[in-house]
Parts: structure tokens; sequence; C-alpha cells
């Protein structure tokens, strides 16, 4: 063999192991399809929680079920499911699925449990628990590596119940937490104003099936099945159907908002510096009722809004969502002046920014807030 081919074969190789953890491009709109992942929560000799009787495992694959076979039907999605029937999938098994899949997006569907008559949805994204009720909802969740075998070895050591294990947890994910806290809110937020839901917010905590993915990944809560009136909801048809739907809003809604922000014709945007300028020359594209920001950082800090502490960037605001905080740069109606806006944050160094869209301060999808009619400065 000559060392040409050797090197060669070497070269292929190494492209494949990197192509293996590179973080997913985006997909072209009208190219490859975007991937999304379905995770059931539980199957086969694993429940989940038994609330009122009900079994989380059933309700979470008949929910996704439903998730899929309606995103099955949108030729720009493609789905993965972790698991379609009642089997045992181990929790590392099902981010290798998704890393495999180089998928765009992942979403793991459970139901929660408590003590108490508690009630509600919530949202998490990988992060530090911030209180010992999220560390509780991750444990429980968790706690299904004990029933794997050899969970010792494929977890590295990791301990469900050591608030300590969760912080090694927390880094893989860092990138992704911007998107996976857009996704979040389109779920919670629909969850709220389409099925009058109770929100319990979007929440941070340390869950090893969201630590096994590389790409924006959301574990949804649809309730607690241990509340009398609300396992009822989630056991039934109709329950699941409607949870069903909102969900798939949501997907298709984050999926539709990266493709207004990344793939929309746009006109030649000028490299501006200073925004004074910006403001003096955005013209053209009002949307009325629209609030456009650019989303610049995410996170559970509470930072004050100084330009020193965003390099230099003025015009600041925060939301905070549940025990998260979302930074934003600019605020306008128009969305000639937002894109501007945005190429400012990049120059500043904010890489991944993105618009997003607001009304009556409600986060919507880019695509929803850009049908609205327009009208000339």
């Amino acid at each position: 063999m000559s060392k040409k081919i050797l090197i060669s074969g070497l070269m292929i190789i190494l492209i494949v192991i990197i192509s293996a953890f590179s973080k997913p491009a985006i997909v072209e709109p009208y190219g490859e399809k975007f991937v999304v992942v379905l995770d059931a929560g539980h199957g086969g000799h694993d429940p989940g929680n038994r609330g009122n009787g009900y079994k989380e495992k059933d309700i979470a694959l008949k929910v996704v079920l439903a998730v899929g076979a309606a995103l099955e039907k949108d030729q720009r999605f493609k789905v993965v499911y972790t698991r379609s029937t009642d089997e045992f999938i181990e929790l590392h098994e099902r981010g290798k699925i998704a890393n495999k899949a180089k998928a765009d997006l992942f979403v793991s569907v459970h139901c929660n449990s408590h003590r108490s008559q508690a009630y509600g949805t919530e949202t998490f994204v990988l992060g530090l628990h911030a209180n010992d009720e999220n560390f509780n909802v991750a444990k429980n969740e968790n706690s299904v590596i004990l029933l794997e075998e050899n969970y010792e070895a494929n977890y590295e050591g990791f301990d469900p119940n050591s608030p300590e294990s969760i912080i090694g947890l927390t880094l893989m994910q860092e990138e992704y937490l911007d998107q996976s806290l857009v996704l979040a809110s389109f779920v919670q937020n629909n969850f709220t104003r389409k099925l009058k839901r109770k929100s319990r917010g979007v929440k941070q905590a340390g869950f090893v099936v969201l630590h096994q993915t590389y790409m924006p990944s959301v574990l949804i809560e649809l309730g607690f099945l241990t509340n009398n009136k609300e396992g009822k909801y989630l056991n039934s048809k109709k329950g699941q159907n409607e949870m069903a739907k909102s969900i798939i809003s949501s997907i298709i809604g984050y999926k539709e908002s990266l493709d207004a922000e990344y793939y929309m014709p746009e006109k030649e945007t000028p490299k501006i510096s200073d925004t004074d300028s910006i403001a003096a020359s955005a013209t053209g594209e009002v949307y009325e009722g629209i609030t456009f920001k650019v989303q610049i950082e995410a996170g559970s800090n509470d930072v004050v809004l100084v330009a020193k502490n965003f390099r230099g960037l003025d015009k600041l605001s925060k939301v905070r969502f549940g025990e998260l905080y979302k930074y934003y740069f600019g605020s306008t109606s128009s969305y000639t002046h937002i894109k501007q806006l945005r190429e400012v944050a990049v120059q500043k160094g904010y890489d991944s920014c993105f618009i997003v869209a607001f009304r009556n301060n409600e986060l919507i999808p880019l695509t929803e807030a850009l049908k609205v009619n327009t009208s000339s400065n």
C-alpha cells in the first residue's frame, strides 16, 4: 500500500470522526429535509410515573406518534423516533440516535408527578437546576439509567441523585442554548395561548438525555399525572391530540423562523457599526403591532443592562422566561432596521445572534410576524 493511499485513508477516517461530532448545518429549505428526532420518554419495563394509575410511557408515546404522523405529511420534515413501540431504550442510545441522524432538533416528551395536586406544563432546556424542585424533576427522569445494564460505564460514574453530577452535563449543550430556548418558548406559549393550560415556565435542569445530543434540544413535561383533573385530561385521546397539535405548531413555527432568519431574500445590508446611522437609514418594511429584537444571549444569570457587559452594545433589554433570562439588542417595527442591527451585533462578536418577534409582549414565530401587512414609513 502506498503512502498516498494510506494518508488518504487516514484523512477519510478523520473526516468521518469530525463529522460525527460536528454541529449539524442549517439545512436549505428547498434542499435537505429538516430532521426532527422525537423521543417518547420511558418505555418497556420502565413505565415512568404512574400517577392516578396512568402510565407516563403510554401517554408520551401516543403524543409523540401523533406529532410525528403530522410532521411526516409535511415534505419539509424528516421524522426519526427514538422509539415507536413500547420498548426500553437506554438514555445514551436516544442521544446516539439523534446524533447519527444529524438531527436539527431533538424533542423529548414526558409527564410530571408530584406529592401534591400541582399542575401545569413546563419545558426544560439543559442547564444547572436553579432550585430543588427542578433538580427533583431531572432526578426522576434521570433515574431510569439505574435500570440499564452497565450504567456506570455508559455514563462515566454519573449519579442521578447527586447535584454535583449535573454540573458536568451542561457544557456540551451551551452553544445550542439560545435556539433551544426559542423552541421552548414557542411550546409554552402555544400551550398557554391555544390550549389555556397553566404554564410553569421555561426552565433549566440537568437531564441526561439532553446532554447526549449535539443540536437544539428540549424536554417537555406535558402536565402532572398525579393531578386528578390534569391526569385524566392527559390520559384522554382529546388531551393527547390537543397537546400533540400544540407541539406540532411549535416545531413548525421554530423551523419557519429559522427559514425567515436565514433564507428570506434580502436587500444588500450595509456594514454599519454606528447604530444611530442605522436608525437614520432604516426605511420601509414596517410591521404594525410587531416589535423585532436581536437576541444576543440567554442564560440563568441576571446581567445588568450596561454596554460594558455586552461588548459595547446599547439599546438593550431583557425578558425573564421562568428562571432564565434572554437578552436583546434593539427594538423596532422595521424589519429592514432590525436586519441592520443584527449585522452590528455580529460585528461585535455575537455570531450566533438572531432576530425574534413580539406581539403584545409575547414571543411569536418570525414568519407569523412577517405575514402582517406592511406600510411604508
